[in-house]
């Protein structure tokens, strides 16, 4: 439902918010205040192609923004997945917006994030349906017309729906199933998975071993330099066997203070210290000797850790780039071997649980054919009898079924309403052979309270047009019934229509202003008492008219 519409810089509009509630809200104004600033915003916010001349003169751009709730379930809509991810979380509603430039580019936006207006009649075809002259007309959409069919066969034919979808639901899961084993698992060649697996595992690769053997690598690269570095630092702690060397020196002179323990502590202290350093380096010149005596030239074992890192580069090159990627891909493997076993019998469980499934679709696509031919023949027969208390004397609506190539998730055929304008003339599609006045009141003869749920915002314009009297006023009171649990918008000139709206906004002129501009206000009381005296020609302070205007408000409303 609609909850609030901005407008800025809108054709005679410079700013206005309006805000909406269920039931039937009318919008009216003298001819030329720019009443029709309803539609065309509506018209922008729907997708709708900007008109030439739509931004206020003087204006940069113009803006209309709509605040909708956001219908339960709708992000589980796969088709509206990828839009309504721009939304917050936990949003509970749906901020669209669209702008116009002064020369005619445009930009819209969903939730406050930039999107296309595609992406805008993606969302409101399931929002609001807008009849009138504007292109956006949800009757000339086979899925809508559908939808409209299926709530006006009631219950029994919304309970084969239900259960068709739901069929339908399950056949494209188990095609999906079927693709993916096709695709991912049981296409694969099983010889070409264990001569992979083979080849991983005869390497017996174990984690971190590339590390380890370059450092190796490096050692025994450089092992001269190394044994002449190691045998240098030895021979500085040990000496040459003609002098000292620096661990001689320090036992030296140990010896030399040790004598004198227990004269001096500060002394004795540094005794002390000097004790460990000689052990310190005695130890440390043992470990330069074993270090030397273990770093030996072995050219067979550089030639292995090469042609080891060799086999390691090659399997990181075939599968994945380091030793864990390639692990990984041996899991793999051995895991699609494992499902690959019983490949024969998972694909032929999963073609016989897709037949299954599509059998279910067709049969049960029938019945709701069955049911929608029956529901086609009774709408066509009511609409086409009360078309003519809608000043559509000799109109015809024929609702036909028409088969598509495929099943699919609304069912095994489309439905196209056909109108026949007058007596005599063929039918042709409701989108080639109505008017916008036409169309707005054949929608008002097939939609009901009981549809609310298929079409919950309703958007009429120009439904009054060449019509008055009698007419204006069954108009009015099928306007009403259609609002009892949704809402319904209407642009309209007859007071009759007006007089049974639940909320009344007029447009009119701001006085002097220039460049010329409109405000929209909200009537109650006696202000709507005043306005339907306006509509119906009365000049201000008419006593009589103003009586006629407060009976007709007031039997409006009772009906």
């Amino acid at each position: 439902m609609l909850r609030e519409l901005r407008i800025e810089n809108l054709l005679l509009i410079e700013r206005v918010e309006m805000e909406f509630d269920r039931g039937l809200t009318v919008l009216t104004g003298e001819t030329g205040a720019g009443k029709t600033v309803l539609a065309h915003s509506l018209d922008l916010l729907t997708g709708g192609k900007a008109k030439k001349g739509i931004v206020r003169p003087g204006a940069e751009e113009a803006w209309v923004e709509g605040v909708f709730d956001l219908p339960e379930g709708w992000k589980e809509v796969p088709e509206l997945a990828e839009v309504l991810d721009r939304l917050p979380a936990g949003a509970e509603e749906l901020v669209l917006g669209r702008r116009v430039s002064a020369g005619g580019r445009t930009s819209a936006f969903i939730g406050g994030r930039a999107a296309s207006a595609p992406d805008l009649a993606l969302v409101t075809e399931r929002l609001l349906a807008f009849f009138g002259q504007h292109e956006h007309r949800k009757l000339t959409i086979a899925s809508a017309q559908l939808g409209i069919l299926d709530a006006a066969g009631g219950s029994k034919l919304g309970r084969i729906s239900a259960s068709y979808g739901e069929a339908w639901a399950r056949y494209r899961a188990a095609v999906v199933e079927l693709e993916r084993f096709e695709a991912s698992g049981g296409g694969r060649d099983p010889d070409l998975l264990r001569h992979e697996l083979d080849e991983i595992e005869a390497a017996a690769l174990q984690e971190g071993e590339e590390d380890s053997l370059r450092e190796e690598l490096d050692r025994l690269k450089n092992v001269d330099a190394l044994r002449q570095a190691a045998g240098a630092a030895l021979e500085a702690l040990r000496g040459d066997g003609l002098s000292d060397g620096s661990s001689g020196s320090i036992a030296s002179a140990a010896r030399e203070v040790a004598d004198r323990r227990g004269v001096d502590p500060e002394l004795d202290q540094l005794a002390g210290r000097l004790d460990s350093l000689a052990v310190e380096m005695d130890d440390l010149g043992g470990e330069f000797a074993r270090y030397l005596e273990a770093l030996q030239l072995d050219p067979g074992r550089l030639s292995e850790v090469e042609a080891r890192l060799d086999l390691i580069s090659v399997l990181e090159l075939k599968f994945g780039g380091s030793v864990d990627a390639v692990l990984r891909h041996a899991d793999d493997c051995r895991t699609e071997l494992e499902s690959l076993e019983g490949g024969a019998e998972r694909s032929e469980s999963l073609r016989r649980a897709r037949e299954e499934a599509e059998l279910a679709v067709r049969e049960l696509g029938a019945e709701l054919r069955r049911a929608r031919e029956k529901a086609a023949v009774a709408l066509s027969e009511r609409v086409t009898s009360e078309l003519a208390e809608l000043a559509m004397e000799g109109a015809s609506l024929e609702v036909r079924l028409v088969d598509e190539p495929e099943p699919g998730p609304a069912g095994t055929e489309r439905a196209e309403f056909m109108l026949a304008p007058n007596r005599g003339i063929d039918a042709r599609p409701l989108r080639e052979a109505a008017s916008g006045g036409e169309l707005s009141r054949v929608m008002l003869a097939l939609v009901g309270p009981g549809s609310a749920e298929a079409l919950p915002t309703l958007v009429f314009d120009e439904i009054d047009a060449g019509i008055g009297g009698t007419t204006a006023g069954v108009v009015g009171e099928r306007l009403r019934a259609a609002a009892e649990g949704r809402q319904v918008i209407a642009i309209t000139h007859l007071p009759q229509v007006a007089s049974r709206a639940d909320a009344h906004f007029t447009v009119s002129r701001v006085p002097g202003s220039d460049p010329a501009t409109a405000d929209v206000a909200r009537l109650s009381g006696d202000a709507v008492v005043d306005e339907i005296a306006r509509m119906m020609g009365a000049e201000a302070g008419d006593e009589a008219a103003t009586r006629h205007a407060r009976e007709l408000v007031a039997s409006g409303r009772s009906d």
